[in-house]
């Protein structure tokens, strides 16, 4: 097996457009991870970087996960800092926006639509960078009043011209988001899979020899006894494989809906009826669900602990009764609790419906079928379609948020209940492993696109991977 996929890659050279093709991506992702070392003038960025390697604890927080997404670059004080993130929430944002505002939504659908919502998307994009660039660097300045972030140390070597430093990290930072985004445009035109997501994946790549690094740490400590043993190596390994292939199985899981096209005449053009067939994601919502349970659920334990602090001394029984309550909710939303856990399940299966409410339009939908000539065997054009649709979605939906629900759950449980390094645990499921398998799928099917083109085996010789065509 493993001769046959080098094999496959030997050929992907040998096809002159997709070698170039290949370069040229390798060549743009070496450049977005020089992004991540160059430093921001007058900033040290060694503290901060001795900070996140200390306290392991931060790697779970929102901080710790967008420095994931920027590949180290947050906690170098990199140029890069910011990372693709603005550009990715910005995107969200005009998606929902569409679904809700309706000039949005019928430019959407008018031909160049999608290109002016683009170009809209990079407008907010700016407005993104500027804003959280703008605040990163009085984060910068003033590390000790972040939550969590306490004794940290100076990170500014001088305050004197606060404002030529605060205008140009500014200006730095919006600059180095807005070719990470340039960049990965140009993967996607030029080179081979989505640009974007290749240059997320490369960040979380970049924390791999730290991650082994950790995993050798595990079983071999330096001049101490290790807390793992071989029992514990075969456990991970299983649980990784099973984590993969249960990753790939629900990112290319898909419900076929038959669809049936009517005999049409156009002009003195018959076309005859035809069967094709609409394909509903499993997993429709992807990582999404996962990201926005994650930033929301950092905010409330922060809010309960200082509202503790404020009534805690109090002699009022109304302030204790509040100080009981805000001290169990800020104990039990700390992330190594089960009830945190459980929140954050039930908000994941929230947000997996919510997205799927807002970018699936099954109304929409049957309406073109309708148009088109086109209907599914049993149930009538219109209303009915759309509701049958509608069910679909919603059963297939639930087995999706349920598969989202167990894979984010794992790193926090290796974590917190098994004491693995969270290094290790971030590779065993929530939003890197979603976000990998994802990507190398992508990857994986446009260049089996160009073999195939070109009468070269694929990755596999005898069929095909379910859902990749």
């Amino acid at each position: 097996m493993l001769a046959a996929i080098a094999e496959t890659f030997r050929n992907c050279f040998k096809i002159p457009e997709l070698k170039s093709r290949i370069l040229f991506t390798l060549m743009v992702l070496a450049i977005c991870r020089l992004e991540a070392y160059i430093r921001v003038p007058g900033l040290n960025g060694q503290v901060l970087a001795d900070f996140f390697k200390t306290h392991a604890a931060q790697g779970a927080s929102v901080l710790g996960m967008y420095s994931l997404f920027t590949g180290g670059a947050l906690e170098h004080c990199a140029i890069g800092a910011l990372g693709i993130m603005p550009y990715i929430s910005a995107t969200i944002i005009i998606q929902l926006l569409t679904a809700v505002i309706p000039t949005l939504s019928k430019l959407a659908r008018e031909e160049g639509g999608r290109t002016k919502i683009v170009q809209y998307g990079r407008y907010l994009t700016v407005l993104l960078c500027v804003g959280q660039g703008f605040v990163m660097a009085l984060g910068w300045e003033n590390p000790d009043k972040i939550p969590g972030f306490q004794g940290i140390g100076q990170l500014l070597y001088s305050t004197d011209h606060i404002w030529f430093y605060r205008i140009q990290t500014t200006i730095m930072l919006t600059t180095g988001t807005m070719l990470l985004m340039w960049f990965g445009e140009q993967i996607t035109d030029r080179g081979i899979g989505n640009g974007v997501s290749l240059v997320i994946t490369i960040g979380i790549l970049a924390r791999l020899p730290q991650a082994a690094q950790a995993l050798k740490d595990m079983f071999f400590p330096a001049g101490g006894e290790a807390h793992f043993n071989i029992g514990h190596a075969v456990a991970l390994i299983f649980l990784l494989a099973g984590v993969i292939a249960g990753v790939i199985a629900i990112t290319q899981a898909q419900r076929k809906v038959p669809v049936q096209y009517a005999q049409r005449a156009i002009g003195r053009k018959v076309f005859q009826g035809q069967s094709s067939f609409m394909p509903l994601r499993v997993n429709y919502a992807g990582v999404m669900p996962i990201i926005f349970a994650q930033a929301i659920l950092m905010f409330p334990q922060k809010f309960f602990e200082f509202v503790y602090g404020l009534v805690q001394n109090s002699k009022d029984p109304t302030a204790g009764l509040l100080a009981q309550v805000s001290r169990w909710l800020s104990t039990n939303l700390a992330e190594r609790s089960y009830f945190y856990m459980i929140v954050y399940s039930l908000m994941i299966l929230f947000f997996s419906y919510f997205w799927v409410a807002t970018q699936f339009n099954e109304l929409q939908i049957a309406d073109d079928l309708k148009k088109n000539g086109g209907y599914i065997p049993g149930v009538r054009p219109g209303q009915a379609t759309s509701e049958f649709l509608h069910n679909a979605m919603s059963r297939i939906t639930l087995a999706g948020a349920i598969f989202l629900m167990v894979i984010a759950v794992i790193p926090n449980f290796l974590y917190h209940q098994m004491d693995i390094r969270y290094e290790v645990a971030q590779f065993f499921g929530g939003t890197s492993m979603l976000i990998l398998v994802g990507v190398v799928l992508d990857t994986m099917r446009q260049m089996e696109t160009h073999l195939l083109m070109r009468h070269y085996d694929g990755f596999l010789k005898k069929g095909r991977l379910k859902g990749r065509f």
